[in-house]
């Protein structure tokens, strides 16, 4: 007996165990059904507002003067003195450098003295040919009477009454007044030419005597506008010869600002140039104010160079200095300015409508800045004013992907 409970009482046990499990299996509450929800994203917006507005083209130019006025000597000579530094302003009239007189007066002397000996020489040619047509008269009212002595000697010394010597003499006489006549008469003939050749040699002598007096002149530079010294090339002492570079000067008033266009945007510039559109370009501050005059003859691969002339703040540019810029270009209608961050896939934009995303092909026309951030510009036919534009980076944006706008 006892052996018995020794066996069965195991399997009792065991048996109870399962009854109590499959009890509690049985009774234990239900877990209440799970329910599925979609999920919600949480993203800012921006109000969508059209407008007309500007695309703008940072550029990268460099300052330049198109009357970089170049001092050069007009001679062989020595530096007086330099009056002048590098970056000094001087007003039109300035004193500049002085060239030594000495090179230069001797010059214009021998000039001055050259042009006075040829016109007392045109003088006296004028002169002469007065007296010539003077004299020529009355050489041939001698000329006359000689005649009519030698007819007399012929008649006499046919009627034997003169000597063959008293003919001869009256015959030399003519041939004598003849030649004098002749020589008168030739006289007179080559004057205009003798007059052209001196006054040939007069034009020449003045053109010398005006080199002398323009170089003198030149001998002392001095400022023709009101300008900038961008350089002085040489010191007082200094030996130069001709057309040795002395300083440089230019009008900062004038200075203009040159620039690469993009290749892309060159003929929608020469049309706007072409209808008259002023195109403004700005420096980051502010404070410089640019407009396109023209644009290069010469165009490249990667563009064209634009001209800009300087409307505001020329006052403390130089000659080489890089400028950063913000051009505008022409005005477009109808536009939204949204982050670069609303753009997905390129050329998308999305919507906010109902708490989904709407999907919108747009057209990218370029960026603007504001301050100092940039915002794209985009035009799309279905966007309009007063729509909640997606603004949150979201590489998974899809059509119709649920959201939630955050205050």
């Amino acid at each position: 007996m006892p052996k018995l409970l020794k066996f069965f009482l195991p399997l009792v046990v065991l048996g109870l165990g399962i009854a109590v499990f499959q009890y509690l299996k049985a009774t234990r509450p239900k877990p209440p059904t799970a329910q599925l929800q979609e999920k919600s994203w949480r993203v800012q917006v921006k109000t969508a507002a059209l407008q007309d507005l500007a695309p703008q083209l940072r550029l990268y130019g460099q300052v330049e003067s198109p009357d970089l006025w170049t001092v050069s000597a007009p001679s062989a000579a020595r530096v007086a003195a330099v009056q002048v530094r590098e970056g000094q302003r001087v007003a039109a009239g300035s004193p500049l450098i002085q060239l030594d007189e000495r090179d230069f007066l001797p010059r214009l002397h021998q000039a001055q003295a050259q042009v006075a000996e040829l016109q007392a020489q045109i003088q006296s040619e004028q002169t002469r040919h007065e007296n010539d047509v003077r004299l020529l008269e009355e050489e041939r009212r001698l000329l006359e009477l000689t005649q009519h002595g030698v007819d007399r000697a012929r008649r006499l010394r046919k009627q034997r009454v003169g000597s063959a010597s008293d003919l001869d003499q009256a015959e030399e006489s003519l041939v004598r007044q003849t030649l004098s006549v002749r020589n008168r008469e030739r006289d007179i003939a080559d004057h205009p030419a003798r007059l052209q050749a001196l006054e040939a040699k007069l034009r020449r002598a003045q053109a010398s005597l005006a080199e002398a007096e323009r170089d003198w002149e030149r001998a002392q530079i001095r400022a023709p506008f009101d300008g900038l010294i961008e350089s002085v090339q040489v010191s007082a002492g200094d030996q130069v010869g001709k057309n040795g570079v002395l300083l440089r000067l230019y009008a900062p008033k004038n200075l203009e600002v040159r620039a690469k266009i993009p290749a892309p945007y060159q003929q929608e510039i020469l049309q706007a140039l072409a209808q008259g559109t002023v195109l403004e370009a700005r420096d980051a501050s502010g404070s410089l104010a640019l407009s396109l005059d023209r644009l290069s003859g010469k165009a490249e691969p990667s563009g064209i160079d634009g001209l800009f002339r300087i409307e505001r703040g020329y006052e403390h540019l130089r000659v080489g200095q890089l400028l950063s810029l913000r051009f505008s270009r022409p005005l477009q209608n109808q536009v939204v300015a949204l982050p670069f961050a609303a753009l997905h896939q390129g050329d998308r934009i999305y919507r906010v409508q109902q708490g989904r995303l709407q999907g919108l092909p747009v057209e990218i026309l370029g960026s603007r800045w504001t301050g100092e951030s940039e915002s794209l510009l985009v035009r799309s036919p279905a966007l309009q004013s007063g729509d909640a534009v997606l603004i949150t980076p979201m590489p998974h944006a899809m059509e119709g992907l649920r959201v939630e706008i955050l205050p």
